[in-house]
Protein backbone atom coordinates (compact mmCIF):
# COMPACT_ATOMS: atom_id res chain seq x y z
CA UNK A 1 0.00 0.00 0.00
CA UNK A 2 1.74 3.53 -1.01
CA UNK A 3 0.40 7.04 -0.22
CA UNK A 4 -0.71 9.29 -2.80
CA UNK A 5 -2.16 13.52 -2.15
CA UNK A 6 -4.61 14.55 -4.50
CA UNK A 7 -5.64 18.69 -4.81
CA UNK A 8 -8.84 19.38 -5.17
CA UNK A 9 -10.35 22.98 -6.51
CA UNK A 10 -13.45 24.57 -5.29
CA UNK A 11 -16.78 23.38 -7.14
CA UNK A 12 -18.96 26.06 -5.87
CA UNK A 13 -18.12 28.78 -3.26
CA UNK A 14 -21.34 29.51 -1.27
CA UNK A 15 -20.20 32.65 0.59
CA UNK A 16 -22.69 35.04 -1.15
CA UNK A 17 -25.03 32.81 0.50
CA UNK A 18 -24.16 32.22 4.01
CA UNK A 19 -23.95 35.40 6.21
CA UNK A 20 -25.75 34.84 8.91
CA UNK A 21 -26.11 30.82 7.99
CA UNK A 22 -23.95 27.80 8.90
CA UNK A 23 -23.66 24.51 6.96
CA UNK A 24 -25.65 21.81 8.37
CA UNK A 25 -24.97 19.46 5.67
CA UNK A 26 -24.07 19.02 2.46
CA UNK A 27 -25.59 15.89 0.06
CA UNK A 28 -25.71 14.22 -3.33
CA UNK A 29 -28.74 13.83 -4.89
CA UNK A 30 -29.58 11.51 -7.03
CA UNK A 31 -30.19 13.78 -9.63
CA UNK A 32 -26.67 14.94 -9.72
CA UNK A 33 -27.59 18.44 -8.10
CA UNK A 34 -25.66 19.25 -4.66
CA UNK A 35 -27.64 20.57 -2.33
CA UNK A 36 -27.04 22.32 1.22
CA UNK A 37 -28.93 22.71 4.28
CA UNK A 38 -27.99 26.26 6.29
CA UNK A 39 -29.22 27.40 9.18
CA UNK A 40 -29.26 30.45 11.20
CA UNK A 41 -27.85 29.05 14.25
CA UNK A 42 -27.10 25.37 15.43
CA UNK A 43 -29.10 24.55 18.31
CA UNK A 44 -27.74 24.06 21.39
CA UNK A 45 -27.17 20.21 22.36
CA UNK A 46 -29.08 19.35 25.56
CA UNK A 47 -26.68 18.80 28.56
CA UNK A 48 -23.85 19.95 26.05
CA UNK A 49 -23.56 16.23 24.65
CA UNK A 50 -27.49 15.10 22.98
CA UNK A 51 -29.03 16.15 20.05
CA UNK A 52 -32.32 18.10 20.22
CA UNK A 53 -35.43 16.85 18.38
CA UNK A 54 -38.37 19.92 18.81
CA UNK A 55 -37.00 23.28 19.31
CA UNK A 56 -37.55 25.53 21.68
CA UNK A 57 -37.49 28.86 19.27
CA UNK A 58 -38.31 29.28 15.62
CA UNK A 59 -35.42 28.66 13.74
CA UNK A 60 -34.74 29.54 10.07
CA UNK A 61 -33.22 26.77 6.72
CA UNK A 62 -32.12 27.80 3.60
CA UNK A 63 -31.32 25.30 1.25
CA UNK A 64 -28.78 25.14 -1.54
CA UNK A 65 -29.54 23.51 -4.99
CA UNK A 66 -26.14 23.87 -6.54
CA UNK A 67 -25.79 22.32 -10.60
CA UNK A 68 -22.05 23.15 -12.30
CA UNK A 69 -22.47 26.91 -12.02
CA UNK A 70 -26.20 27.71 -11.13
CA UNK A 71 -26.99 27.81 -7.53
CA UNK A 72 -30.73 28.83 -6.44
CA UNK A 73 -31.56 29.50 -2.59
CA UNK A 74 -34.84 28.26 -0.95
CA UNK A 75 -35.59 29.45 2.84
CA UNK A 76 -37.30 27.47 4.97
CA UNK A 77 -39.10 29.99 7.45
CA UNK A 78 -40.26 29.88 11.75
CA UNK A 79 -39.36 25.82 12.05
CA UNK A 80 -39.52 24.25 15.43
CA UNK A 81 -37.91 20.73 14.46
CA UNK A 82 -34.25 20.23 14.25
CA UNK A 83 -33.18 18.91 10.72
CA UNK A 84 -30.06 17.28 9.74
CA UNK A 85 -30.52 15.77 6.03
CA UNK A 86 -31.68 17.12 2.69
CA UNK A 87 -32.33 15.23 -0.61
CA UNK A 88 -34.42 16.32 -3.95
CA UNK A 89 -38.14 14.47 -3.34
CA UNK A 90 -38.74 14.27 -7.35
CA UNK A 91 -39.95 17.89 -8.21
CA UNK A 92 -39.72 18.64 -3.77
CA UNK A 93 -37.21 18.75 -0.73
CA UNK A 94 -37.27 16.72 1.66
CA UNK A 95 -35.46 17.26 5.41
CA UNK A 96 -35.03 14.74 7.78
CA UNK A 97 -33.84 15.23 11.18
CA UNK A 98 -31.67 12.47 12.89
CA UNK A 99 -33.45 12.35 15.86
CA UNK A 100 -36.76 11.82 17.23
CA UNK A 101 -38.69 11.01 20.20
CA UNK A 102 -41.58 8.54 21.38
CA UNK A 103 -44.18 10.25 23.99
CA UNK A 104 -46.95 7.05 24.05
CA UNK A 105 -49.18 5.32 21.71
CA UNK A 106 -49.62 7.69 18.76
CA UNK A 107 -47.36 10.59 19.92
CA UNK A 108 -44.42 11.06 18.95
CA UNK A 109 -42.27 13.52 16.49
CA UNK A 110 -42.71 13.45 12.73
CA UNK A 111 -39.06 14.08 11.96
CA UNK A 112 -39.51 14.44 7.69
CA UNK A 113 -40.66 17.40 6.41
CA UNK A 114 -41.34 17.35 2.02
CA UNK A 115 -41.59 21.20 1.27
CA UNK A 116 -41.93 23.25 -1.79
CA UNK A 117 -39.73 25.13 -3.75
CA UNK A 118 -41.59 28.03 -1.91
CA UNK A 119 -40.34 27.08 1.42
CA UNK A 120 -43.90 26.17 2.01
CA UNK A 121 -44.72 22.36 3.80
CA UNK A 122 -46.46 19.85 1.83
CA UNK A 123 -46.04 16.79 4.40
CA UNK A 124 -44.89 15.67 7.17
CA UNK A 125 -44.18 12.21 8.13
CA UNK A 126 -41.91 9.88 10.61
CA UNK A 127 -38.94 8.09 9.62
CA UNK A 128 -37.90 6.90 13.19
CA UNK A 129 -34.97 7.87 15.65
CA UNK A 130 -31.19 7.69 14.88
CA UNK A 131 -30.35 8.43 11.26
CA UNK A 132 -27.48 8.00 10.20
CA UNK A 133 -28.23 8.67 6.45
CA UNK A 134 -31.02 9.44 4.03
CA UNK A 135 -30.27 8.95 0.44
CA UNK A 136 -33.68 9.06 -2.73
CA UNK A 137 -33.41 8.09 -5.46
CA UNK A 138 -34.48 9.72 -8.77
CA UNK A 139 -37.86 8.18 -8.93
CA UNK A 140 -38.71 9.00 -5.13
CA UNK A 141 -37.46 5.54 -3.02
CA UNK A 142 -36.15 7.17 -0.06
CA UNK A 143 -33.13 4.89 1.79
CA UNK A 144 -32.38 5.56 5.36
CA UNK A 145 -30.07 3.65 7.28
CA UNK A 146 -29.25 4.47 11.21
CA UNK A 147 -26.78 4.18 14.16
CA UNK A 148 -26.84 1.92 17.58
CA UNK A 149 -29.61 3.91 19.10
CA UNK A 150 -32.08 3.83 16.30
CA UNK A 151 -30.79 0.22 16.00
CA UNK A 152 -31.39 -0.61 19.78
CA UNK A 153 -33.85 2.13 21.27
CA UNK A 154 -33.62 5.67 22.65
CA UNK A 155 -35.80 8.65 23.59
CA UNK A 156 -38.81 6.32 24.87
CA UNK A 157 -38.84 3.96 21.74
CA UNK A 158 -39.35 0.67 22.74
CA UNK A 159 -39.60 -0.94 19.47
CA UNK A 160 -37.10 1.24 17.37
CA UNK A 161 -38.60 1.71 13.50
CA UNK A 162 -35.08 1.42 12.73
CA UNK A 163 -34.22 -2.47 14.39
CA UNK A 164 -32.83 -3.83 11.48
CA UNK A 165 -30.63 -0.80 10.49
CA UNK A 166 -31.42 -0.20 7.03
CA UNK A 167 -34.92 0.40 5.95
CA UNK A 168 -36.54 2.33 2.14
CA UNK A 169 -40.13 4.47 2.20
CA UNK A 170 -42.19 5.54 -0.51
CA UNK A 171 -42.44 9.09 -1.08
CA UNK A 172 -45.28 9.59 1.55
CA UNK A 173 -43.52 7.67 4.50
CA UNK A 174 -44.91 4.17 4.05
CA UNK A 175 -41.98 1.48 4.51
CA UNK A 176 -41.24 -0.91 1.54
CA UNK A 177 -38.28 -2.40 2.50
CA UNK A 178 -35.82 -3.13 5.69
CA UNK A 179 -33.27 -5.46 5.90
CA UNK A 180 -33.53 -9.25 7.23
CA UNK A 181 -30.10 -10.51 5.93
CA UNK A 182 -27.80 -8.53 8.01
CA UNK A 183 -27.00 -8.55 11.84
CA UNK A 184 -26.75 -4.50 11.74
CA UNK A 185 -26.08 -2.73 14.92
CA UNK A 186 -24.68 0.04 13.31
CA UNK A 187 -25.14 0.89 9.81
CA UNK A 188 -21.87 2.92 9.09
CA UNK A 189 -22.58 3.85 5.85
CA UNK A 190 -24.72 4.34 3.06
CA UNK A 191 -24.41 4.54 -1.02
CA UNK A 192 -27.79 4.55 -2.97
CA UNK A 193 -26.27 4.20 -6.74
CA UNK A 194 -30.03 3.35 -8.47
CA UNK A 195 -33.35 2.28 -7.56
CA UNK A 196 -31.62 -1.20 -8.78
CA UNK A 197 -28.35 -0.77 -7.02
CA UNK A 198 -27.85 0.19 -3.00
CA UNK A 199 -24.85 -0.61 -1.11
CA UNK A 200 -23.73 -0.50 2.66
CA UNK A 201 -21.69 -1.21 5.53
CA UNK A 202 -22.22 -2.04 8.69
CA UNK A 203 -20.97 -3.21 12.65
CA UNK A 204 -20.44 -5.85 14.11
CA UNK A 205 -19.33 -7.81 10.63
CA UNK A 206 -17.45 -4.69 8.46
CA UNK A 207 -19.11 -6.82 5.69
CA UNK A 208 -20.21 -4.66 2.33
CA UNK A 209 -23.46 -5.31 1.39
CA UNK A 210 -24.90 -4.76 -2.02
CA UNK A 211 -28.90 -4.85 -2.65
CA UNK A 212 -29.55 -5.66 -6.13
CA UNK A 213 -33.11 -5.86 -7.74
CA UNK A 214 -35.40 -3.13 -5.79
CA UNK A 215 -37.15 -3.00 -3.17
CA UNK A 216 -39.85 -5.82 -4.67
CA UNK A 217 -37.30 -8.54 -5.43
CA UNK A 218 -34.21 -7.53 -3.54
CA UNK A 219 -31.34 -9.98 -3.73
CA UNK A 220 -28.69 -8.88 -0.68
CA UNK A 221 -24.57 -10.00 -1.84
CA UNK A 222 -21.50 -9.30 0.40
CA UNK A 223 -18.14 -8.29 0.61
CA UNK A 224 -15.24 -8.36 3.37
CA UNK A 225 -13.29 -5.17 2.32
CA UNK A 226 -10.90 -6.23 5.28
CA UNK A 227 -11.60 -2.52 6.69
CA UNK A 228 -13.03 -1.27 10.38
CA UNK A 229 -15.24 1.65 10.87
CA UNK A 230 -15.11 3.01 7.65
CA UNK A 231 -17.50 6.04 7.81
CA UNK A 232 -18.16 6.22 4.32
CA UNK A 233 -17.31 4.81 0.53
CA UNK A 234 -18.37 5.58 -2.90
CA UNK A 235 -18.06 3.45 -5.65
CA UNK A 236 -18.12 3.20 -10.06
CA UNK A 237 -18.46 -0.52 -9.19
CA UNK A 238 -15.46 -1.99 -9.23
CA UNK A 239 -13.20 0.88 -7.54
CA UNK A 240 -13.77 1.41 -4.29
CA UNK A 241 -12.82 4.52 -2.07
CA UNK A 242 -13.19 4.24 1.92
CA UNK A 243 -13.13 6.42 4.58
CA UNK A 244 -10.03 4.93 6.24
CA UNK A 245 -11.49 3.49 9.38
CA UNK A 246 -11.42 3.77 13.16
CA UNK A 247 -8.62 6.18 13.94
CA UNK A 248 -8.00 7.27 9.78
CA UNK A 249 -10.76 9.50 9.00
CA UNK A 250 -9.21 12.01 7.48
CA UNK A 251 -7.46 9.39 4.85
CA UNK A 252 -9.18 7.70 2.09
CA UNK A 253 -8.25 3.95 0.66
CA UNK A 254 -8.85 3.08 -2.85
CA UNK A 255 -9.51 -0.24 -3.92
CA UNK A 256 -10.46 -2.47 -6.74
CA UNK A 257 -12.75 -5.40 -6.79
CA UNK A 258 -10.34 -7.81 -8.67
CA UNK A 259 -11.64 -11.21 -8.18
CA UNK A 260 -15.07 -11.39 -7.54
CA UNK A 261 -15.84 -10.89 -3.78
CA UNK A 262 -12.45 -9.55 -3.00
CA UNK A 263 -11.45 -6.37 -3.08
CA UNK A 264 -7.22 -5.64 -3.19
CA UNK A 265 -5.14 -4.30 -0.65
CA UNK A 266 -5.46 -0.91 -2.47
CA UNK A 267 -3.25 2.20 -1.58
CA UNK A 268 -4.34 5.36 0.71
CA UNK A 269 -5.18 8.66 -0.79
CA UNK A 270 -4.81 12.04 1.13
CA UNK A 271 -7.24 15.00 -0.15
CA UNK A 272 -5.29 19.24 -0.59
CA UNK A 273 -7.30 22.35 -0.71
CA UNK A 274 -6.17 25.05 -3.61
CA UNK A 275 -3.82 25.77 -1.25
CA UNK A 276 -2.13 22.34 -0.94
CA UNK A 277 -2.96 22.37 2.29
CA UNK A 278 -4.51 19.24 4.31
CA UNK A 279 -8.55 19.77 3.13
CA UNK A 280 -10.20 19.40 6.96
CA UNK A 281 -14.45 19.26 5.99
CA UNK A 282 -17.04 20.50 7.72
CA UNK A 283 -19.25 17.53 6.31
CA UNK A 284 -18.61 14.87 3.69
CA UNK A 285 -20.79 12.88 1.41
CA UNK A 286 -19.89 9.70 -0.70
CA UNK A 287 -23.27 8.73 -3.29
CA UNK A 288 -22.58 6.83 -6.24
CA UNK A 289 -18.87 7.13 -7.67
CA UNK A 290 -18.64 10.73 -5.86
CA UNK A 291 -17.33 11.80 -2.75
CA UNK A 292 -18.61 15.46 -1.82
CA UNK A 293 -16.80 17.78 1.00
CA UNK A 294 -17.78 21.27 2.46
CA UNK A 295 -15.17 23.64 4.07
CA UNK A 296 -15.68 26.93 5.16
CA UNK A 297 -17.76 28.47 2.19
CA UNK A 298 -16.33 26.22 -0.11
CA UNK A 299 -17.58 22.47 -1.75
CA UNK A 300 -15.19 20.31 -2.96
CA UNK A 301 -15.58 17.01 -4.90
CA UNK A 302 -14.22 14.47 -6.71
CA UNK A 303 -15.09 10.87 -8.69
CA UNK A 304 -13.45 8.10 -8.66
CA UNK A 305 -12.29 8.17 -11.86
CA UNK A 306 -10.03 11.02 -11.56
CA UNK A 307 -8.15 9.03 -8.89
CA UNK A 308 -7.18 5.52 -11.20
Amino acid sequence: MFDKKVTLQPYADMSAHMEGFEVVSAQLGGDGCVYVLLINHAPERTKGMFVPSALKEPYTYKVLIIEDNYMEAVVIEDQHFNYHYIQPLRNQLLLVGARCSYYGVGKYDLNAKVCNYKGETVREFLLGDGIQSVQVTEKGTIWTSYFDEGVFGNNGWGNPIGAQGLLAWDENGNKIYEDHTSDIADCYALNVVTEQEVWFYYYTDFLLGRISGGTAQAKVTFINPNIAGSAGFCTDGYHFLFDGGYGKHEAFILKKNEQQGCLSAGHTIHFLNEHAEPLQPRTRDFRENRLLFSEGSRLYQVAIEQLV
